[in-house]
């Protein structure tokens, strides 16, 4: 099935390397490098571009195919022999091939029924490096940590989404501290992205109905590894100009747009498959946004295989798995009666639905004709394994959606749950990777869901271990001066906290904020001096959001934390990557239980770092009372406004009690011997089992394997 798969990508608009040439030149070969996003994991890959243009690397946003365009022709192989680079861009060329064609993976051994067929994994965003702003938060990344491990694990997989043309917005401040947004132009041409051809040789189109219009589209793939991702684009000249801007920006517009961008998804995701002859035998649904596949799948069943519209359904649910990520009511697409008729009426007559039975399907109360169509609800009614994305929000989604299945217990509800988790290789700093190589053996990424494979770490030389993280802190404080143009901030040796999310307000941002005295004696201590990090966005029609970030930016500029307060602007995965390989301490504050998962703190364990957070998401679960800390007691009072307080009181007796002087405990020039055994203690309880191999490979035991033994794909 790869190879098929690997032979559609390559069929593709523009040129592609011959395979079999004997001898391939240099040029070639990087750009072959370049447009796999292989290279996004294997850091040896990115030393060798960044060589070839130090400064082209930074100016490109560390983007390989931008990169190579800087070169006049010749000038690349001329600049790799002059770094005596041949041998080494062979070596990583010839490690690309024999990634892409080895025979032997996880998924072989432990589920060789399901490379028959491939696995459709829709997405609104897909988060895989800096260089391609398809994402807007953990989501996307989550999204693009998946599709790295299913390469890894060597499932075959075709991820779904859309191409925005202006990515995710550029975040600014003005003078008041107010985010401002930016919206640029993605220039697709310096992206691994390209247009499969049919067997005519002409790009492959898609087309959906659109309120009496033909909404066009076209299909972009990239290359993840072994894994395929398509783009649905519907900026074609085919398309009247308000339906080319339909996929300009991610999650932009008004509830017209939503539904479009929706119907696209979802519809033409699936139509886009089959254009390219892939036929899934699972459709898993990362969100409900895509939750429209269910009734285009339904729709090809009843034309091809006769069946009833129950029947059909119903096979469509078998083969279907659904995560919801979203404990926030807000967070769940709605949509009016009308809207849904007038966008979708093609496809309920296509049904041969009456308006009320097909509004029902997006309905918790099928009867209730003022309750609004609900993608989540679509998704749930349209699928059979669903699941949370921890174990507390397994909890949380049956409490949420119970009423779907009226007269059953909450722990009836059949929503079940699978941690999240995350893409090893893509977070971890170089020099961990080193220790990693030394202490656990080179093949330790092959075994890195194994608990005992973890062990050794306990054997790490605590100097060795200690002087490895005070050099990411070093990197981290220096990449924040850059980014900030202020070399005098922040202290390379002091002890670094550090809180990057999206700023909605029930993550709690400004908790840190509460008690400016405490605070500011707590981080002006000049014998245990305390620093924060910040980093975020808030989405642009969030005015609360912007005033967290708008307070918490004042609140830097007071005398008392100027320099001990840095809020990094433009939050993006770069950013992420620096943060979580740099800080010592991780904060994460949000209402209990409104955190699904929480998978930043997962890339920080990674690096050394110790997680201070709110027992929800992963780390209700994976807090021990030694791997970390805790903020609370996972109790949580009625009245928000008393939590608040709560979590307060307990965030600073924390940092007081324990965290500083932990880090603090040392003799002499020896590290801190307390705080590196809690390092050592959250790397062997914690990276075995947040991790995505782990996650996906729960998929595959847990939904794929079950949902993918029907006798006929979807």
């Amino acid at each position: 099935m790869y190879r098929k798969l690997l032979d559609l990508a390559s069929r593709t608009l523009g040129d592609t390397l011959p395979q079999e040439r004997a001898s391939v030149l240099v040029e070639d070969k990087l750009r072959e490098l370049s447009f796999n996003l292989w290279w996004n994991w294997h850091p040896q890959v990115l030393e060798l571009f960044r060589q070839l243009d130090p400064a082209g690397w930074s100016e490109t946003n560390h983007n390989p195919i931008a990169l190579l365009k800087r070169f006049e022709p010749g000038a690349l192989a001329a600049r790799a022999a002059e770094l005596s680079l041949e041998n080494t861009i062979s070596f990583h060329y010839r490690r690309l091939q024999e990634y892409l064609n080895g025979e032997s993976s996880w998924c072989a051994i432990h589920a060789g029924g399901l490379q028959a067929t491939p696995i459709a994994y829709f997405s609104a965003e897909f988060g895989l490096h800096e260089s391609l702003p398809l994402y807007s938060g953990g989501l996307g990344v989550l999204a693009g940590d998946y599709l790295k491990s299913t390469s890894d694990l060597g499932l075959p997989v075709v991820g779904v989404g859309l191409f925005y043309a202006t990515g995710y917005f550029r975040q600014h401040f003005d003078a008041t501290g107010w985010q401002t947004e930016e919206y640029g132009h993605i220039d697709v041409a310096a992206l691994p992205l390209r247009r499969p051809v049919g067997p005519d040789g002409a790009p492959i189109m898609v087309d959906v109905p659109c309120n009496g219009e033909t909404l066009h589209a076209a299909v972009w793939v990239a290359r993840i590894g072994r894994t395929l991702l398509l783009l649905l684009d519907s900026d074609v000249e085919a398309n009247p100009p308000y339906l080319r801007e339909l996929t300009a920006r991610l999650y932009g517009g008004d509830e017209v747009t939503r539904i479009r961008q929706e119907v696209l998804l979802g519809i033409g995701g699936l139509r886009a498959l089959r254009a390219l002859e892939i036929r899934p035998a699972v459709m898993h649904l990362n969100e409900g946004h895509s939750a429209f596949a269910i009734l285009e799948r339904t729709r090809e069943r009843l034309e091809e295989e006769g069946m009833s519209f129950d029947d059909a359904l119903r096979e469509t649910a078998l083969q279907t798995v659904f995560t919801t990520h979203t404990p926030v009511e807000a967070g769940h697409d709605r949509f009016a009666p009308d809207l849904v008729e007038r966008e979708l009426g093609w496809l309920r007559a296509a049904l041969r639905l009456e308006p009320e039975r097909m509004m029902a399907l997006g309905r918790v109360d099928p009867g209730d004709r003022h309750e609004p169509f609900c993608m989540t609800v679509l998704a749930i009614r349209g699928s059979r394994r669903r699941n949370g994305v921890s174990s507390l929000h397994g909890h949380v989604a049956r409490q949420m959606w119970q009423r779907i299945w009226p007269g059953r217990d909450e722990e009836e509800v059949p929503i079940g749950h699978i941690t999240n988790g995350v893409h090893v290789r893509s977070w971890l700093a170089l020099s961990m990777n080193r220790i990693y190589d030394r202490y656990l053996g080179a093949d330790w990424p092959a075994r890195q869901s194994d608990c005992a494979a973890w062990r050794p770490i306990a054997n790490v030389d605590d100097s060795e271990l200690w002087e490895t993280h005070e050099v990411l802190r070093r990197y981290l404080v220096e990449f924040v001066r850059r980014r900030a143009g202020r070399p005098e901030l922040l202290d390379e040796r002091a002890l670094t906290l550090g809180f990057a999310r999206r700023f909605a307000t029930y993550k709690r941002g400004t908790i840190l904020l509460t008690d400016l005295d405490r605070l500011a004696g707590i981080l002006g201590d000049p014998a245990r001096p305390v620093q924060i990090v910040f980093a975020g966005k808030a989405h642009p029609r969030d005015e609360a959001g912007k005033k967290l970030i708008q307070e918490l930016i004042r609140i830097a500029r007071d005398s008392r934390f100027e320099r001990r307060i840095v809020f990094v602007e433009d939050y993006d995965i770069n950013v992420a990557r620096h943060l979580v390989q740099g800080v010592d301490v991780w904060i994460n504050t949000p209402l209990r239980p409104m955190e699904a998962c929480g998978t930043s703190g997962q890339k920080v364990v990674l690096n050394g770092g110790l997680n201070l957070s709110v027992l929800d998401g992963w780390w209700a679960e994976g807090y021990d009372g030694k791997n970390g800390f805790a903020i609370g007691d996972g109790m949580v009072h009625a009245d928000p406004a008393v939590q608040w307080a709560r979590d307060a009181e307990s965030l600073y007796r924390q940092l007081e009690q324990q965290v500083v002087p932990l880090f603090y405990d040392r003799e002499g020039a020896a590290p801190p011997r307390g705080w590196v055994e809690r390092m050592k203690r959250s790397i062997m309880t914690l990276a075995w089992r947040y991790n995505a191999d782990r996650m996906v490979a729960d998929y595959v035991r847990h939904g794929y394997l079950a949902a993918g033994g029907r006798l006929s794909s979807a």
